[in-house]
């Protein structure tokens, strides 16, 4: 768990169309992250 106000680590996933997105190209920009954590879940 981080902390408030810690930097995220970086990391890289596939984006919606399966392409490589890594957080570290994006410093100094805004990004939103979103996700459903219970999606892949059943019930």
């Amino acid at each position: 768990m981080l902390e408030v106000g810690t930097a995220a680590p970086d990391f890289t996933v596939p984006d919606q169309d399966g392409n490589p997105f890594n957080l570290a190209a994006q410093r100094g920009k805004w990004v939103l992250m979103w996700w459903y954590p219970k999606a892949d879940t059943p019930g």
